[in-house]
């Protein structure tokens, strides 16, 4: 793959197009369109909050808790939106790979920034979330930004991969949808990180080694809380740029690997 391309006039227009089409259909004929991308996550966010805040109680040690939860519910939503419409996007393709000659990436990118959309969106939420919940304003929270642009080349990097293998294997898409299923109780969404160091020290040792449990810890402390506990204050070797690591391990893993494929993509879709 060559990035140079993706500037070509003609690939800007067909990535445009493509991301524009991808939101547009993917709200079309419900009622509410597009309020769906604010009031999905918000309807999840409220029932776990009430189940994890009000009877559980897990996030009473934890300053502003609503929106030190909402943000990690809409990062990972963001993620899974990522890799899964990611994973699908060469297969809902297929006639237009058949019929037209093109970067294959262009696909699989355009599925990962109609995600970004979403998540741009969403993130105005927990910023209107974060006023009303009288959250200090600190000069580190543009920190969020690259934090984002760290998690959407993760989740773009293993939907290349997973986008790819998808073509030949249509079981990937479930084993996928299984793996998230553990990931998300595996990575410190719903109970503050803290409640797994008293009962279990050396585990979050490990958890903050996944980049995705890096990134949203990294933001909570940069965007709503100190009181956030992250992988540099629990982890003090060389293993805390492991998240860092692995994406870039990910990131050359993906592009090999679809890169190598794409050209028989039409003979299976």
């Amino acid at each position: 793959m060559k990035l140079s391309n993706l500037f070509n006039r003609r690939n800007r227009i067909l990535l445009r197009e493509l991301v524009v089409t991808d939101f547009k259909l993917r709200y079309q004929g419900s009622v509410l369109g597009y309020a769906w991308s604010v009031l999905k996550p918000l309807f999840l966010f409220l029932i776990l909050y009430i189940v994890f805040e009000k009877f559980l109680r897990l996030g009473r040690d934890i300053e502003h808790f609503p929106v030190y939860l909402l943000l990690g519910m809409v990062l990972w939503t963001f993620f899974t939106e990522a890799t899964g419409q990611g994973l699908q996007s060469i297969i809902n393709r297929g006639d237009l790979i058949r019929k037209i000659n093109f970067p294959k990436y262009i696909i699989v990118i355009s599925g990962t920034i109609s995600a970004l959309i979403n998540l741009m969106i969403n993130m105005v939420v927990v910023f209107i979330f974060c006023l009303f919940n009288g959250v200090e304003v600190r000069p580190e929270a543009l920190l969020i930004f690259p934090l984002i642009i760290e998690l959407y080349i993760f989740a773009l990097a293993i939907a290349f991969f997973l986008s790819a293998i998808n073509v030949k294997y249509r079981d990937v898409g479930y084993l996928w949808e299984i793996f998230l299923q553990a990931a998300f109780y595996a990575t410190p969404i719903l109970y503050p990180l803290q409640l797994v160091m008293k009962e279990m020290p050396k585990a979050p040792n490990w958890i903050m080694m996944n980049p995705v449990a890096q990134v949203i810890q990294d933001a909570r402390e940069v965007l709503v809380t100190r009181q956030t506990v992250t992988g540099w204050e629990i982890i003090h070797d060389a293993r805390a740029y492991i998240p860092f690591v692995i994406i870039l391990v990910v990131v050359i893993l993906g592009a090999y690997y679809f890169r190598r494929n794409q050209k028989t993509f039409a003979e299976y879709i």
